[in-house]
């Protein structure tokens, strides 16, 4: 009886020293960290951000990326061109060594893209005419997501605004977009203010439209709730809410606008009504050439602003779409 206490008690004593080993190379191994404020309140934040989650995702579009870069050379060179050496007036009537214009020269060193009908150089009125048709695609965009984003915003999110934005769409939609361009055009003085005031009359109307339909599905979703039930205000619940789930289709309509105001700008100087002949747009050269086009050794006089014009829409439309999907927060990993 006492060896087997005896052989109990040793064999506690040995499982105590192996604990009591343990113990102290855990404590060689361990150590107690500090507490450190920074260190714990870091845990519970997160590294994304959307702009670089949309751009990383833009970037990863190699076609859109060719095309928005091929859009930039064509932006700056429209101002870059006429610093270079060696350029033409785009009004400036060239004249041969016998003094009479020099018409409907062909393609040469002197004129690179030849001259026009009156003798106008064509490389000249080209850059010109795109950096004004650009300018007026690029401000009817701006004024119609200006106006539409505030107009579709309110009428969606405010209810007692409905009812009266109802009644101004009703109107304004059921007047044909073409007998407004027409009227403005006809009535004011020609100009590129008139051409883009004339686009932005109704042009606002389809944005407006489309972002009131948007912030209808989002409006009264949970987080929208508790942001009014917590006292947030309207500026607040919109601004912070609503638009930033609107940024990839209002970007896309913009993107889009741009190429629909140049076509529009081409179909009012096509029907006489568009800018004065002083004022170089793609709309004017397009309709010059198009008077030559039955003329095979004329024909350049049409293409090459057909081209430009070609780019620049496709452009923009492929760029859109690109950057609409790159703004979608369920594109981003």
């Amino acid at each position: 009886m006492a060896r087997l206490m005896h052989a109990k008690i040793a064999e506690a004593e040995a499982h105590a020293s192996q604990a009591l080993t343990q113990d102290l190379e855990e404590s060689v191994l361990f150590s107690v960290a500090p507490f450190d404020e920074r260190a714990a309140e870091s845990t519970g934040e997160s590294n994304y951000s959307y702009w670089r989650s949309t751009l990383r995702a833009f970037r990863h579009n190699r076609l859109a990326m060719i095309l928005l870069c091929l859009m930039l050379l064509i932006v700056l060179f429209t101002f870059i061109q006429p610093l270079l050496p060696n350029q033409y007036d785009p009004n400036l009537v060239t004249n041969g060594s016998n003094g009479l214009p020099l018409k409907n020269k062909q393609p040469s060193s002197e004129h690179l893209m030849g001259t026009n009908s009156i003798g106008q150089d064509l490389w000249a009125r080209l850059w010109a005419g795109t950096r004004n048709s650009l300018f007026i695609g690029i401000s009817v965009a701006l004024i119609e997501a200006l106006v539409g984003i505030v107009m579709g915003v309110l009428w969606g999110y405010v209810r007692q605004l409905d009812f009266l934005f109802t009644e101004i769409y009703n109107v304004l939609d059921n007047i044909p977009t073409t007998i407004i361009l027409i009227l403005v055009s006809f009535i004011l003085k020609p100009g590129m203010g008139t051409i883009i005031f004339a686009l932005s009359v109704t042009g606002w109307i389809g944005m407006a439209r489309f972002v009131r339909n948007q912030v209808l599905i989002i409006r009264d979703r949970d987080y929208n709730v508790a942001s009014r039930c917590l006292g947030a205000g309207t500026w607040r619940v919109i601004t912070r809410n609503l638009l930033p789930y609107l940024v990839s289709v209002i970007m896309l309509r913009m993107a889009l606008s741009i190429p629909g105001a140049i076509g529009s700008e081409v179909f009012i100087t096509y029907i006489g009504l568009g800018l004065p002949a002083s004022i170089p747009s793609l709309g004017n050269l397009i309709n010059e050439g198009r008077k030559l086009m039955m003329s095979p050794n004329l024909r350049y006089q049409l293409i090459y602003p057909t081209i430009i014009l070609s780019v620049v829409t496709v452009s923009f439309y492929i760029v859109g779409n690109a950057f609409s999907d790159a703004a979608d927060p369920k594109n981003h990993m």
